[in-house]
């Protein structure tokens, strides 16, 4: 595990024993279980959707908050521009996220219908509940962070409360274990996304490459993300042709002075080459043209 996913981890067990002491397992699982639902994720059929990032600093770019007044205008811009979700950090230490951003973002999204997805370092069923609890309607599930075994506690805890999950893979081993766990869900009533994040964690560098590389590695049957790196509507292009149906977009959308008009630019670009890909492969199956 690299250094900032150790120190995170840390971080996690912290938070989660001090959310302990001051609410019990039963009582918060009681507390969620009486909540209506959260929106639920809905994915375009025309082939491309995007979930926007609201985080205030981040480890690789530093402070993101000098396009942002606040949280609620932010993520509301996000809806207007079409993210079929809205991922908001709660992490703290490196990320100067916050639950109560996670409910702020939940309180001005749910009329527009987009859930917000929990994104930190979760290691125990209970901060899933916490992320329900705070308006969450999915959470992100980090592979490497996790043996087999927990990964199951937390993806079963979601299915409970009817959450999506971004099961999120940094590599070849990683997207194995993903394969692994998955082949014994196949017949749960759960919404998981698999994402790719292509982002050095040692370095904090990107290797968009990496998207390339392991396109064909995604594990079947479940939506491909593309995470960190996609940057321009170019880059959109890119990861469609490659097959991801989602990209994770955070920082370039916290730079911009006007996310609204850049989501609707790269979901256009998204959706039409989705569209002319499909409309590709149903020609070549009717023999219109030749396969490349």
């Amino acid at each position: 595990m690299s250094g900032l996913l150790a120190q995170m981890t840390q971080s996690s067990l912290t938070r989660l024993e001090a959310a302990r002491a001051r609410e019990s397992e039963k009582a918060l699982w009681t507390r969620v279980s009486d909540m209506p639902p959260a929106p639920a994720l809905r994915l375009s059929p025309e082939g491309f959707d995007i979930i926007a990032e609201c985080k205030l600093h981040s480890p690789s770019a530093g402070d993101l908050s000098a396009n942002t007044s606040d949280v609620e205008s932010r993520v509301t811009e996000y809806a207007c521009g079409g993210a079929c979700a809205v991922s908001v950090l709660t992490e703290p230490l490196r990320f100067g996220g916050q639950l109560e951003h996670l409910t702020r973002a939940a309180r001005v999204l749910t009329p527009h219908n987009v859930p917000v997805m929990r994104k930190d370092f979760l290691i125990d069923p209970y901060q899933v509940m916490e992320g329900r609890a705070a308006g969450a309607g999915g959470v992100l599930v980090i592979v490497r962070m996790l043996d087999k075994s927990r990964i199951t506690a937390l993806l079963d805890c979601a299915a409970m409360l009817k959450m999506f999950v971004l099961l999120e893979a940094f590599d070849a081993a990683d997207l194995e274990i993903a394969r692994d766990v998955l082949a014994q869900r196949r017949r749960h009533d759960e919404q998981i996304l698999v994402g790719l994040n292509c982002r050095d964690l040692d370095k904090l560098t990107v290797e968009l490459s990496r998207l390339s590389e392991l396109a064909e590695s995604m594990p079947a049957g479940f939506t491909p993300v593309a995470e960190s790196g996609v940057n321009t509507v170019n880059d959109v292009g890119t990861i469609v042709r490659l097959g991801y149906r989602v990209a994770l977009i955070g920082t370039t959308l916290m730079n911009s002075p006007q996310p609204r008009e850049l989501l609707g630019r790269m979901l256009s670009t998204g959706r039409q080459t989705a569209m002319s890909m499909a409309t590709r492969k149903l020609r070549i199956a009717k023999g219109e043209v030749r396969e490349e």
